[in-house]
């Protein structure tokens, strides 16, 4: 290609692309392990000390350091200034676009850049898969300070720098939230600027990203720490329009709703807040419909976003909010339990409780994005964790037998609450779940297939349903014992090693995990639990469906089970005759 500029015809409305010569870029084969092989990408408005701090970056880190700029210049064969005057700004940062792109694919290194290049949402996607973007914010005055005098700047020209700039950080600091990191820089040295980023670089710890795809929708769960403080950065890209509506409870809210909309606020979204009282009770039509007559009389657009911003409890409502209303809206999921983070927060599944029992009313609705805060799980009791531990184990106990022996060697450091056993439990589990919906999103099959998350369940909601959901055994407690019962049923009819039920039962207790019907406070009517039974929605034709199993990890569905059987094990387990 010519590298060579010359002045379009003035006839042409859009003017053609800048014709650039790439294989004059900069490529250089340095390499360092610290940003695991990753370029780092400085942002910010101009006189931020991009090339500046830079260049010592470079230097500390034994990296090769490239100004976007001079490689733009290089690669046009004339100065930003003369692209700017003969091209417009428009064929510019398309230039730009192309050159960012073409240093990226290269090794590591650090990379300046202008401060519109930032602003274009195909370099942001493209520097957020293969670099570390380190935005270096800088108040109003030091940037009028480093920029007074400068003339090689065309958007200085147009009106005073202060007015200048003033507009631009309205414009773009918004979008420079979007940086993996944020380093403040005033009116520190450039050393000192310089360690705050290798600071930054060296603790920050990029966020797993588990892909889910479904046939009519496609999603990231993100597993890490301090999630809710970066969720502006991590959701605006996904997001319809940045405007959002956060449904929490009245638990949740005082630990993390102002964090989540401080970092939501930083990024240019808008929000606003509904809360519900803690709890199952909140499941239900009468919450459901305060819920939705507020978003309708406050004003909504089929594309605000509803965040769940809870446990399960408050992501069921707030997904099925976001699935009616309006006949759907975006809906975005941060769960702050254990057990949502593993199990309700993933595959769509959305719905309320009724008197009949739970969950009979809702929708599959897929959110646009799951954050799972693995911080968040610091502030529960172990009753919580213990709750969400169950679906864990429940998950290996399906099809992943490997799941289940790593459950049996880190099991206590996920009740002990250790960081990285609880990023591992939870990646595992929403790994196999997401194989799991991606084969039955909408649980059609039938038999198998994604019915097979129900593991347990059918014992375990016939408990909840008899205490009222009403908070006296937790969701994840209930599966806890219908795993057992399903194990002990399972081998009854010699469907299962009975070894592997002993194992299946000497784990629960060990952790002291609730096992067995008569490890409850409360007395339960074997008559009672089988009606609730037969009311459960699982049931297929008037018959029972149950998940049992043929050995860890060997799941199936069937509706060939005795009722008389299934009363005798509830009996003795601890229901009353």
């Amino acid at each position: 290609m010519s590298s060579r500029i010359s002045s379009p015809s003035p006839q042409t409305a859009d003017p053609p692309p800048i014709p650039l010569d790439l294989e004059r870029i900069v490529r250089n084969h340095s390499h360092n392990g610290m940003t695991s092989g990753r370029s780092i990408v400085l942002v910010g408005l101009m006189g931020a000390g991009k090339t500046t701090v830079g260049r010592h970056l470079a230097a500390r880190l034994g990296l090769p350091f490239v100004d976007a700029d001079v490689e733009i210049e290089r690669a046009a064969g004339c100065s930003i200034a003369d692209v700017f005057q003969l091209y417009g700004e428009s064929a510019f940062r398309d230039g730009e676009r192309r050159v960012i792109r073409r240093l990226l694919e290269g090794p590591p290194m650090v990379l300046a850049t202008g401060g519109g290049a930032f602003m274009d949402s195909q370099t942001r996607a493209l520097v957020r898969r293969q670099a570390v973007s380190v935005w270096l914010r800088c108040p109003l005055p030091v940037l009028l300070r480093r920029v007074a005098g400068r003339t090689h700047r065309p958007l200085l020209n147009t009106a005073s720098p202060r007015d200048v700039l003033d507009r631009l950080m309205t414009i773009r600091h918004p979008i420079y939230a979007e940086a993996e990191i944020i380093v403040d820089c005033g009116e520190n040295n450039v050393e000192h600027t310089t360690t705050r980023v290798m600071e930054a670089l060296a603790l920050s710890r990029r966020p797993l990203r588990l892909p889910v795809s479904l046939a009519r929708a496609a999603y990231d769960v993100v597993i890490g720490t301090d999630l809710i403080s970066r969720a502006g950065a991590l959701l605006a890209p996904v997001l319809p329009q940045k405007n959002v509506i956060i449904i929490t409870d009245n638990n949740v809210a005082p630990l993390y709703l102002q964090k989540l909309e401080d970092s939501l606020h930083e990024t240019g979204v808008r929000t606003r807040s509904l809360r519900v009282e803690p709890g199952e009770q909140s499941k239900c039509l009468t919450v459901y419909q305060t819920l939705t007559d507020t978003i309708l009389e406050q004003g909504v657009e089929r594309r605000t976003t509803i965040i769940a911003l809870g446990g399960g409890v408050v992501g069921d409502l707030a997904g099925f909010v976001a699935a009616t209303t309006l006949r759907g809206l975006p809906f975005v999921q941060i769960p702050t339990t254990l057990l949502s983070q593993v199990d309700s927060s993933v595959g769509g599944k959305t719905g309320i409780n009724t008197r009949w029992g739970k969950n009979l009313l809702g929708a599959f609705h897929q959110p646009l994005c799951v954050l799972a805060d693995v911080t968040t799980l610091s502030t529960l009791p172990r009753r919580e964790l213990v709750a969400g531990y169950a679906e864990i184990v429940k998950s290996g106990l399906i099809g992943d037998p490997a799941l289940f022996e790593w459950c049996e060697k880190h099991g206590a450091a996920v009740l002990e609450q250790e960081p990285e056993a609880l990023a591992e439990a939870v990646r595992q589990a929403c790994a196999f779940k997401a194989r799991v919906v991606a084969g039955d999103e909408r649980e059609e099959q039938k038999s198998n297939g994604r019915a097979l998350l129900n593991l347990g369940h059918t014992f375990g909601h016939a408990l909840e349903a008899e205490l009222g959901y009403d908070g006296r055994l937790l969701h994840g407690e209930a599966v806890s014992i219908g795993l057992h019962l399903a194990f002990v049923l399972s081998v009854r009819l010699g469907l299962c090693p009975a070894e592997d039920q002993l194992r299946v039962t000497r784990h629960l207790e060990n952790l002291n995990m609730p096992a067995h019907i008569r490890d409850l406070s409360q007395t339960f009517r074997v008559d009672d639990l089988m009606a609730h039974m037969q009311r459960d929605k699982k049931m297929q034709d008037g018959r029972l469906s149950f998940v049992l199993v043929h050995g860890i990890g060997r799941a199936f569905t069937t509706q060939d089970v005795p009722a008389d059987t299934v009363r005798e094990i509830l009996i003795e387990d601890g229901a009353q005759a």
